[in-house]
């Protein structure tokens, strides 16, 4: 057998053994010219319709990252397989499987979004006879048809933006990246943007988004993974992540919120045995308290509060948010003592 031939043979039986491996990234390095390491061994394994959420602070590495699994960069060390496609290997069949939308819009500005659409059909390979079909489903998904026939250099960048998603969805692929997409937008513009990725993974197609923006990522992303100074530090779902960042936080609102009696609450809540207080701290109008069993407790708390005389007239508890675990897990906090890995290990799978 020819080697060409073996070659595509092996890779076609790798593809159908690994089809429910959408992304299978394995020990990425990659070094440009001037020597900087801009990703330092990523390993990511991402699953058919799954929505990946991928953070990090700016110059973390996450669009060097993206572009490497999209095959605009080849990785220096590792290896990455897309639809079980090898990026090196074979990258014409990783590109035909995904669809990748940049940070920089990439439509014609000149062009109305139907003559767009029937450009990006062209280059990707839309059989003639469902192009028309295709357009105008695409239309539907991102709300243009009413403006199918305008030109796009008219539209809001929030417009641009979905009609440039429904370009990258023109060859129906099964893997979408998403690099940073809702950047710049207005809450509400977001918040649509939001619907149609949501929409497009319903429909299976797996999702893998780059965001600055947590509340994205923790509406969206079915798991996340924390990138800082080229490596991931941890990968779980947001859930799993914000429990593993700790302690809840109870605010009290006292009636008398004078010193003396935010300190004989402070006294009450300390010396409470089936409260495990991390930290009390004094707030304006009474008690700020963090402990890791926060709700079971709260019975406990109101009983011995009232019995010690001190009225409550505020309550509230607070989980942690992915703003805790992106300034805790990303290393601006040491956590280790809570036995979560800190910013020195590598990576940390954070489970249910």
């Amino acid at each position: 057998m020819p080697l060409e031939q073996a070659r595509q043979r092996s890779e076609n039986e790798t593809h159908t053994s690994q089809r429910q491996t959408a992304i299978d990234a394995e020990d990425v390095h990659v070094t440009y010219d001037d020597g900087t390491e801009a990703v330092q061994g990523v390993s990511l394994n991402v699953k058919e319709g799954e929505f990946f959420g991928f953070l990090g602070p700016n110059g973390a590495g996450k669009t060097t990252t993206i572009r490497t699994l999209v095959t605009l960069l080849y990785p220096t060390q590792g290896s990455v397989r897309i639809n079980g496609y090898d990026t090196k290997n074979n990258p014409q069949a990783v590109r035909e499987s995904i669809g990748y939308m940049a940070q920089e819009t990439s439509i014609d500005f000149e062009l109305t979004p139907r003559e767009n659409l029937r450009i990006a059909c062209r280059m990707y390979g839309v059989p003639s006879e469902e192009r028309e079909e295709r357009i105008e489903e695409l239309l539907d998904l991102v709300d243009l048809r009413g403006v199918a026939d305008k030109r796009a250099e008219t539209f809001s960048g929030g417009m641009q933006k979905r009609l440039d998603t429904a370009t990258v969805l023109v060859h129906r692929p099964p893997v979408v990246f998403l690099d940073e997409p809702t950047t710049g937008f207005d809450p509400e513009a977001r918040l649509r943007v939001w619907n149609y990725f949501e929409e497009i993974n319903d429909r299976g197609t797996t999702v893998f988004l780059t965001t600055q923006y947590l509340e994205e990522a923790n509406e969206l992303c079915d798991r996340l993974a924390i990138l800082q100074e080229g490596e991931i530090s941890h990968t779980g779902t947001p859930a799993a992540l914000k429990s593993a960042v700790g302690t809840k936080t109870i605010t009290l609102a006292l009636k008398d919120p004078s010193d003396q009696n935010r300190r004989r609450a402070m006294n009450t809540v300390r010396q409470l045995t089936a409260l495990d207080a991390a930290t009390i701290e004094r707030t304006a109008d009474g008690l700020a308290i963090e402990a890791d069993n926060a709700r079971s407790a709260t019975s406990e708390l109101f009983t011995e509060l009232s019995a010690a005389d001190i009225t409550i007239t505020g309550f509230d508890i607070r989980s942690p948010t992915l703003d805790d675990v992106f300034l805790t897990l990303a290393g601006e906090e040491d956590v280790g003592g809570n036995g979560i890995a800190t910013e020195t290990t590598r990576v940390q799978e954070v489970s249910r």
